[in-house]
């Protein structure tokens, strides 16, 4: 799903997560642009959302002065079914002041539109709500938020009033790299559901007109799953 934009790919541990959210200052243009990017396997709070291939993803992002933004973001996926890919439709209120303090609130739909039941329904689209707030210092960058279920369909990966939380912090040095640390927890409203902790962290290179690559692990308690690491590149115009 579509990241914040503090790094394309250092960022990318939210995923998703994350969310959608675009900031920027307040004396920023309004202005469009597009994000493309590829990586050796797509993680969503922990659990790969394409068996463990490489997914190409990218999107379209509108960003306006007054802090408004809305976009799309696209990936493919692998459920096991007939799911092939993600499109993500988000907008939102962002900004970030002089002091280094931010904020990111705002709405994203998941969708899966070739995922249908044997009625022809979609089966597996989901909508969050969700706010984020943020501190820079110059030195390193703090984060924290949540996003909560309004709407899910009757297949969906979450259900209604499922949350997740997380925080994290970012950490630029030698001018073109950064380090990103990031853990999340999925509450679910099912008392039958297992609740987990997920954390991530990456290291990203900034390599100018050739866009951003990045190192990733993940690793989730209470699972089967072994340590996941994934590489990845994005640019954005």
């Amino acid at each position: 799903m579509k990241k914040f934009t503090r790094s394309a790919l250092a960022a990318a541990v939210l995923t998703v997560g994350s969310t959608g959210g675009v900031a920027f200052t307040s004396t920023a243009a309004a202005e469009l642009s597009v994000n493309i990017g590829a990586v050796s396997n797509y993680y969503f709070r922990g659990f790969s959302e394409s068996d463990d291939g490489a997914a190409i993803q990218g999107g379209i992002d509108y960003e306006h002065a007054s802090g408004f933004y809305a976009g799309t973001w696209l990936s493919n996926v692998d459920f096991g079914d007939d799911t092939s890919y993600e499109l993500d439709l988000y907008a939102g209120f962002a900004d970030e002041f002089a002091s280094g303090f931010g904020y990111d609130v705002g709405y994203i739909y998941y969708a899966y539109p070739d995922a249908r039941d044997d009625t022809g329904s979609l089966s597996a689209d989901f909508g969050e709500i969700y706010g984020e707030v943020s501190f820079d210092t110059g030195t390193v960058g703090l984060y924290g938020g949540m996003a909560y279920v309004v709407h899910d369909s009757d297949d969906s990966a979450l259900q209604d009033d499922d949350m997740y939380f997380y925080a994290g912090l970012d950490i630029p040095f030698m001018d073109v790299y950064s380090a990103g640390f990031l853990v999340g927890r999925t509450r679910f409203d099912d008392s039958d559901a297992e609740n987990y902790t997920h954390y991530t962290a990456s290291l990203a290179r900034d390599a100018g007109d050739w866009g951003e690559f990045s190192l990733n692990l993940e690793y989730v308690d209470e699972s089967d799953e072994d340590l996941g690491a994934w590489v990845g590149w994005s640019k954005t115009f």
